[in-house]
């Protein structure tokens, strides 16, 4: 027990015992579960706005749950937790567990968007009222600050929802999605680790460590896996939780690494999943359509079309989304709302990176060919004309 009690006085140590630990139980559990997709054929059919060709297992996030739930609950049984800590514990795999089902019969039966929306809001609505995690004050946003009690539990149930839903919407190719939520909890995870605040850094060190052992087969071309909404869904929500938590701490007098406008680096965290899902919303309802609709407009796709690998664009994607966050933390002394305008101007056009260059190179091909054009002319005018043979 003394082994024990050293590690978790090693903030560091039981970071990567966390992440290391996820990871190794989570390549142990995959594998079990591509064979079983196999063998009960719980695969993703290729349709035509697929990103694959082939037959792919879809239950992935029930190997991140597995893993993530049962080392989480290991550290907690030794880290002796305070009461508040477990209750948060209990009430956190609560509404995993039923976004995880919710999910899971989504991917194997298809579930109608409003039996999952419902199903989201009970889980969100689960961990607000239970364990009292809200936004309670927007810092100055538009003039606001101290929100009313039930207009901090229906502006958090909307983030909530808005999180789990854009995050759910950016899963459209090899790794983007567990990138996504990697850099997110990695950024929480090293904050909370910083404040002393234990429960909330082994969450987000152990989700890191189960999505990191999915990234393995997401990316692998004989052992390939996807998450599946079963992991969107949950994951979703939990990168939603660290956000409120991140955002809620920040504000109290515990916080040792106090970070200024923080909902505006919360946002720049999650800007990739939120910009891409306005995007997209728009441009549908644009061309008379459900905002709901499924299509190939996403950002990512974008750089498939440019030529990039999936592995290429998700990587791109997150870095641009790593950039952002630094910008945002660069900015943080400046007045929020001058810092909310250059973040949202510096994520627009790191983000539309795979517009702009479509937009140059038809310009360059227009170019182009009005200089053939030019030439034809040219070369017509000058030359010699037709004289008939007397």
């Amino acid at each position: 027990m003394s082994i024990l009690t050293s590690l978790f006085e090693n903030h560091y140590l039981l970071a990567i015992f966390a992440i290391v630990g996820a990871y190794v139980f989570s390549i142990r559990v995959y594998p079990t579960l591509i064979y079983l997709s196999h063998q009960k054929n719980l695969m993703a059919e290729p349709v035509e706005r697929s990103s694959h060709t082939q037959k792919t297992p879809t239950i992935g996030g029930v190997g991140i749950f597995i893993s993530f739930s049962l080392v989480l609950i290991g550290f907690g049984i030794f880290a002796d937790f305070p009461k508040e800590d477990l209750i948060q514990l209990i009430t956190i795999l609560g509404a995993s567990i039923l976004l995880l089902f919710l999910g899971l019969k989504d991917d194997l039966l298809v579930m109608s968007p409003k039996k999952k929306f419902i199903g989201q809001l009970i889980a969100s609505l689960l961990v607000i009222l239970a364990t009292d995690v809200r936004i309670v004050s927007m810092e100055g946003i538009l003039g606001l600050y101290t929100l009313p009690y039930l207009v901090s539990v229906g502006f958090t149930l909307f983030v909530f929802v808005l999180i789990i839903n854009a995050y759910n919407l950016i899963d459209g190719i090899d790794g983007l999605a567990g990138g996504i939520a990697v850099m997110v909890s990695g950024f929480f995870g090293i904050y909370f680790m910083l404040n002393d605040q234990l429960f909330m850094a082994l969450l987000s060190f152990v989700l890191i460590g189960a999505l990191c052992g999915f990234l393995e087969h997401n990316l692998s071309k004989e052992q390939k896996l996807f998450m599946g909404d079963s992991g969107s869904l949950f994951t979703g929500f939990l990168l939603a939780y660290l956000i409120i938590e991140f955002l809620n701490f920040n504000l109290t007098s515990e916080s040792v690494y106090r970070l200024e406008n923080a909902p505006i680096i919360a946002l720049a965290v999650i800007s990739y999943p939120l910009f891409d899902t306005l995007r997209v919303f728009t441009v549908r309802m644009r061309q008379g359509r459900s905002p709901f609709s499924a299509d190939k407009n996403h950002i990512h796709h974008r750089w498939l079309v440019k030529g990039l690998s999936h592995r290429a664009a998700s990587f791109v994607i997150v870095l641009s989304s790593i950039l952002v966050v630094i910008i945002s933390v660069m900015l943080k002394s400046l007045n929020i709302h001058m810092q909310l305008l250059l973040c949202v101007g510096f994520g627009v056009l790191g983000f539309l990176v795979p517009f702009i260059l479509s937009i140059k190179h038809a310009e360059i091909l227009k170019t182009n060919e009005y200089k053939v054009q030019d030439s034809y002319r040219n070369k017509e005018k000058n030359s010699a004309p037709f004289k008939p043979i007397d």
